[in-house]
């Protein structure tokens, strides 16, 4: 009985990492959309210029 409930157990934690990691790829997906809009549509500065989007 204890191997099965070891096996059982093994297969839920590497469902479980599975789902977190795909979750993780599309949250870095649209993370880098973001990102790479912010490079578009950028305010303008002082004096007409193109400034930064980001504050740091």
């Amino acid at each position: 009985m204890l191997p099965i409930v070891l096996v059982l157990l093994l297969a839920l934690i590497l469902f479980g990492a599975g789902f977190a990691l795909k979750a993780l790829w599309w949250i870095a997906i649209i993370v880098l959309a973001v990102w790479l809009l912010g490079f578009v549509i950028r305010p303008t500065g002082h004096g007409g210029k193109r400034g930064r989007w980001y504050r740091w």
